[in-house]
């Protein structure tokens, strides 16, 4: 790396980021429904201008809708600065310099020109942005760059809501056996039928946390953190977790999600698992990203809130409260760890309460942004309130809290 930039350990794992170990992003260029957003690579696109009307990108939505609450909106730039180089320079590997408009310059990781996001308060915070793949509905995200992972080829490292989970390069999921240790597999004879040995090619070489067992002579199996791998034959989807349903067998991950509030159950549906509440209810996270050219979030306290407000409530606070309430914290619960925090919300703006405030909820929110329950929900595991909003709620609206929705072969 050049100097002045460091890796830093964070939920979504080794990210770059500036010498204050604020996490560096990339907008990478998104197809949407009518174009294109993002950056093209080598070409910022991000600058200090306030837009004002939409940009038609999402259809049927047409161009030139004015934006909300213009008179206090941010700028691309003032949301996102950019990582500027100094004079002189150099360029190092795949950390490359681009000019911008202006003639500044910036810095770029594999040419795509990087920035930091004032949402980030700490090093390690990656609030600005997620790896997490979408889909063409949902607006081109902002995403933490980072160190290629480790692992042999044949192997990938895909995101997901319960951890980084292990595939091979096809997406099948990769699983381990409670039975085995590194020097043995317990899974021979019948077992061999629905769970295959990952084989290593011949040239591959231990290293580091990936070593190797020897079948039978000629068949080397990967081993990673002291346990052989598998894949599952009747896994139906990718990113499966179906194989991890047998008794001794498990999903490998290369980090686990941080963990969740202690009051809250996971609660199985007709799609698969949920997050629920104590009382058993699902927990429904909100999404939210404007049809304008710089495709800015607007899931944020401090965003506006006039989409999540017309979207849960017609426009009326106390309609968005009565249908998607807060997940309330209690007042002896505390923050497990920095993805799952209690915030203080005004309720009647949706925004961060000020210090004291009185009438201000103290409730539940994950990477910094508040969960909800739905009141159309009745009993535990129902979910009644998912995909709501635009786009099966993935432009504006709220979607249950899947740890696990590979029943249906969905997205995790």
């Amino acid at each position: 790396m050049p100097p002045g930039f460091r890796v830093e350990a964070t939920a979504e794992g080794p990210v770059f980021a500036d010498g204050n170990g604020k996490t560096l992003y990339t907008w990478p260029q998104h197809k949407l429904r009518n174009g294109y957003s993002g950056e093209a690579k080598g070409t910022p696109g991000c600058y200090d201008e306030v837009l004002t009307v939409t940009a038609g990108l999402m259809s049927p939505y047409p161009p030139g809708i004015k934006l909300p609450e213009i008179e206090s909106r941010l700028s691309c730039m003032q949301l996102w600065p950019p990582v500027l180089a100094e004079a002189g320079a150099e360029e190092v590997g795949d950390w490359t310099i681009v000019e911008r408009r202006d003639g500044s310059l910036q810095w770029a990781y594999d040419e795509q020109p990087l920035y930091t996001s004032i949402r980030d308060k700490q090093a390690g915070d990656v609030i600005g942005g997620t790896r997490r793949r979408y889909g063409g509905d949902s607006p081109a995200m902002r995403v933490p760059a980072g160190p290629p992972t480790l692992h042999p080829p044949g192997f990938a490292v895909r995101l997901t809501s319960v951890g980084r989970m292990l595939t091979t390069d096809k997406n099948a999921a990769v699983y381990s056996f409670d039975g085995d240790t590194a020097n043995s597999s317990a899974c021979q004879g019948e077992c061999l039928t629905n769970w295959h040995p990952v084989l290593a090619p011949a040239l591959a070489r231990s290293q580091g946390e990936w070593t190797l067992l020897e079948r039978s002579a000629g068949n080397r199996q990967w081993v990673f953190r002291g346990k052989p791998l598998y894949t599952y034959e009747l896994d139906q989807s990718s990113w499966s977790q179906q194989g991890s349903d047998n008794p001794g067998w498990q999903n490998v991950f290369t980090q686990r999600a941080p963990g969740y509030p202690d009051s809250f159950s996971v609660q199985p549906t007709l799609s698969g698992d949920v997050l629920a509440d104590s009382a058993g209810k699902t927990i429904y996270r909100y999404n939210c990203g404007e049809d304008s050219a710089d495709q800015l979030a607007c899931d944020h306290p401090d965003d506006t809130q006039v989409y999540r407000l017309a979207m849960c409530g017609g426009g009326r606070a106390e309609k968005c409260l009565e249908y998607w309430p807060y997940v309330i914290a209690g007042d002896d619960e505390v923050s497990p760890n920095r993805t799952w925090t209690i915030v203080s919300i005004d309720p009647t703006t949706g925004k961060f309460a000020e210090p004291g405030q009185e009438g201000a909820l103290r409730v539940w929110a994950y990477r910094d942004r508040p969960v909800y329950t739905f009141a159309g929900d009745k009993r535990p595991g129902e979910v009644n309130g998912g995909g709501t909003g635009e786009w099966r709620g993935q432009r504006n609206g709220l979607r249950a809290f899947w740890l696990r929705d590979d029943y249906m072969g969905g997205i995790l």
